[in-house]
């Protein structure tokens, strides 16, 4: 069992990450219910596998469960407005914690809804992904996506509580779990080289199941998120910025997949992040080498690494298109995430779109 806890003055709260905690979640969550009662917010493919054993925990607790459809396309007003309404029917009160039990959809959803209710209420997080455990259930980024682009419309609003058991991993189909791993990679290659290198290594045992390469890459990967959010909380300064590297180019490439299933968020971030580290590379930021062995070790992965493996046929232009409505946009100006090497990464202000643009085009499709 290992807590990391996020520093944040009166919005400091714990990750507790632990094998089998799901299955105790009743005592480990019984500082954060009032009232005796739970409301407990999932999607239908986590509610098949994982809110049996969670409901099974709160026994003598008055629960009130709300499915929601899986998938991406659930991050939106309709459901959102809808997700509100049914909590106020409930009578959620400011001082209440609802449980958002699921992957980064129902994450980013039930945050931003928790962000709104009558100006905001609590939420503990008890992700049931590889990406939401090592990502997205830190940190407090809330947000649902619009027409114009991927999670523009949201909140700043931290849980109380995450609780990450890796033993619910067990029933991700594996294309979920690589799309998760590319999170995890990410962390390497932001500013640890040497956890870069442990992925290379252990990263086909951590998606065969291997139980302590799992749990190793959740912890070093909360950690890691911990600090950078505890230094920069609203992105304010570059730091949590660098958490966005291979998203300006992977939402995108979501964009121009609809936000669909065809692409997975995390497929979209290791596409990404290989464009990246090329694009750097094509610049003179970053030796050829290192960019050839990010995509080596992703293909190696199962991801893609690239608009071609993606099933990406866009031109260049259009894909900078989407790039036009990402939420990081100030000033008429686009900040990329470039890389000097592996763990190497920066916050770049000076990139030209029409050489992002002409860079795309020449990838191969």
């Amino acid at each position: 069992m290992t807590i990391v806890p996020v520093a944040l003055d009166a919005r400091s709260y714990d990750v507790r990450i632990e094998n089998g905690a799901l299955d105790r979640a009743g005592e480990l969550l019984s500082p954060w219910i009032r009232r005796n009662r739970a409301v407990i917010i999932t999607d239908a493919h986590v509610a098949e596998h994982q809110l049996p054993r969670l409901q099974a925990t709160l026994a003598g607790i008055e629960q009130h469960v709300i499915t929601l459809p899986a998938g991406e396309a659930t991050k939106c007003w309709a459901q959102l407005e809808a997700l509100t309404d049914r909590l106020l029917e409930l009578e959620v009160e400011r001082g209440d914690n609802i449980i958002a039990l699921g992957g980064g959809v129902i994450g980013d959803l039930v945050g931003f809804a928790a962000s709104i209710l009558k100006r905001g209420c609590g939420f503990i997080q008890i992700p049931t992904t590889l990406l939401s455990q090592v990502d997205s259930s830190v940190g407090g980024k809330t947000a649902i996506n619009s027409r114009a682009g991927k999670n523009l419309i949201g909140a700043f609003h931290q849980p109380r509580f995450v609780l990450i058991d890796p033993d619910v991993l067990d029933t991700l189909p594996l294309r979920e779990q690589r799309a998760g791993y590319a999170e995890v990679v990410k962390y390497g290659l932001i500013n640890d080289a040497e956890f870069f290198g442990w992925c290379e290594e252990n990263g086909p045992a951590l998606l065969a199941g291997d139980a302590a390469a799992r749990s190793h890459a959740i912890e070093k990967s909360v950690a890691a998120k911990a600090r950078i959010v505890i230094a920069d909380e609203r992105e304010t300064a570059d730091l949590r910025a660098l958490l966005n590297l291979g998203h300006t180019f992977g939402h995108a490439l979501e964009a121009e997949t609809g936000f669909s299933d065809t692409l997975l968020h995390g497929e979209g971030v290791a596409a990404g992040m290989a464009l990246a580290y090329r694009f750097s590379a094509a610049q003179g930021l970053c030796p050829a080498e290192d960019a050839e062995r990010v995509a080596a070790h992703l293909r190696a992965m199962g991801l893609p690494d690239g608009l071609k493996a993606a099933g990406i046929s866009a031109s260049g232009e259009t894909l900078v298109e989407h790039m036009l409505h990402d939420k990081k946009m100030a000033a008429g100006t686009l900040p990329f995430i470039l890389a000097r090497g592996i763990g190497q990464s920066y916050v770049d202000k000076q990139v030209s779109l029409a050489d992002v643009a002409a860079f795309l085009n020449a990838e191969p499709r």
